[in-house]
């Protein structure tokens, strides 16, 4: 089992990235549900727990590949 020092070791890059995560998720589903389901490839629920279920992955996944050029 991991000390809380060993836990203090990690924390400064862990910080940034759950900040990151955090962010990316936010806008990621804000940005969808401003969106109508003509601009998106695929439906609102897909992307939504796409986004939410994988992690960093899904909102830059959305970004990429969710949303039609308008």
């Amino acid at each position: 089992m991991m000390d809380v020092n060993g836990l203090s070791e990690y924390l400064p890059l862990l910080i940034p990235l759950v900040l990151i995560q955090i962010g990316l998720l936010t806008f990621a589903l804000l940005d969808l549900v401003k969106r109508s389901e003509e601009t998106l490839n695929g439906s609102k629920v897909m992307w939504i727990l796409i986004i939410a279920l994988l992690n960093v992955i899904g909102p830059i996944l959305y970004f990429i590949v969710g949303r039609k050029d308008e």
